[in-house]
């Protein structure tokens, strides 16, 4: 019971961010008289019909007054090109730049990403998801931030928007699983080799983008953002993850199929470097979805049968944990903006992101490869 309370506090007391990005109190006059640089926000969307629309409109609306907004179009095969056509006519500050088809040793988005490098003019580049949705002073906030912080790079988690059930159960659990493996504090101290960034918002000076090589130098990577961040820090820049929730949200899947190819796509190929953490994902996810409720439920049968004080402090230990674990998780509750109710779903969310886990390493060793957005990578 001690080893179990000792790892529930371990794994939900990471994540402390030194850096908030917040919204501005007041427009900064005095900053808005002098020479602000460029940004160029740079946005890659293949088959983004469902959220391109917003995500460009919520980017017209910065109050940073000095921006221009790129958007490839990675060969989309739905609505996202008319999309992007009607917008780019009702909006001079929109350029779409329509991809080339992909070449050999290329993952899409770098690819598409280096594509709208290649034509912006900013000081600053700004890398987005098309899912990701700006408040009005995210640009302001960021660029002020990162200079605060003399920053090369800055990134931001933004606000996860989770509109169905099993966004709301497993999410949060992947989302834990993620601040345990890179603590921001290890991630922001240029003495740790711990490196990662959020490609749903990255802000990074054009210098040093090209001074590392660019998206060309993680051309092959399907988590290009974690491996952008690396290099951007092996290479003795400034690298800084802050707290973006208030300033930026995100709709990364709708469904239970979405989320499955998203994060199985995802996890093997970003933590192979850190082959313990899956280990101890998976040996954790196993044991909170099965062993404990199996304890608790087990220790209340011998209780019944007869089993006298070994069995109740069997209950009661058993009760104990679930108890501690129950209070953790209504706290992410708390900070996930969903309702209570979805700190009892955690066991299910374990088994879930478990398999995630045991299907992504299973893809990519057995060499079947991973799919994402109509191409299949091995």
């Amino acid at each position: 019971m001690l080893l179990g309370l000792y790892i529930t506090r371990l794994v939900h007391t990471q994540g402390r961010f030194q850096v908030v990005v917040k919204p501005l109190a007041e427009q900064p006059e005095e900053l808005l008289a002098r020479r602000l640089p460029l940004i160029s926000v740079i946005i890659p969307a293949r088959n983004e019909a469902r959220n391109i629309y917003r995500c460009i409109q919520a980017l017209l609306r910065q109050t940073y007054p000095h921006f221009e907004l790129i958007v490839v179009d990675d060969r989309s095969s739905d609505e996202t090109p008319h999309i992007l056509a009607e917008q780019a006519d009702a909006d001079a500050r929109i350029s779409v730049i329509h991809g080339t088809e992909l070449p050999k040793g290329w993952a899409g988005k770098p690819h598409a990403l280096v594509q709208g490098a290649e034509s912006a003019r900013g000081e600053w580049l700004c890398f987005m998801d098309a899912d990701t949705f700006a408040h009005p002073d995210l640009l302001f906030a960021a660029y002020l931030e990162a200079n605060e912080n003399q920053a090369d790079m800055f990134s931001i988690l933004s606000r996860q928007e989770l509109g169905t059930f099993w966004e709301r159960t497993v999410l949060p659990l992947v989302f834990m699983g993620l601040s345990f493996g890179f603590p921001v504090e290890r991630v922001n101290d240029p003495a740790r080799p711990e490196a990662i960034s959020n490609g749903q918002f990255i802000l990074i000076r054009r210098g040093v983008y090209d001074q590392i090589g660019g998206h060309a130098s993680v051309k092959d990577r399907i988590d290009e953002d974690k491996a952008l961040a690396i290099v951007v820090k092996q290479a003795g820049f400034r690298l800084i993850l802050a707290d973006g929730r208030q300033v930026a949200s995100t709709r990364m899947y709708t469904s239970l199929p979405e989320m499955w190819e998203g994060w199985t796509k995802n996890i093997y190929l970003g933590l192979r470097d850190r082959l313990w953490l899956l280990l101890f994902g998976a040996v954790l996810g196993l044991l909170v979805s099965i062993l404990l409720p199996l304890w608790l439920v087990g220790g209340l049968i011998w209780l019944a049968a007869g089993g006298g004080m070994v069995a109740s402090v069997v209950v009661i230990e058993a009760l104990i944990l679930w108890g501690f674990l129950l209070e953790k998780r209504l706290h992410a509750c708390q900070e996930f903006g969903i309702h209570s109710g979805y700190a009892f779903t955690f066991p299910l969310g374990a088994l879930i992101f478990t398999a995630m886990m045991v299907a992504s390493v299973y893809k990519v060793v057995s060499g079947r490869g991973v799919s994402w957005k109509g191409r299949h990578y091995r």
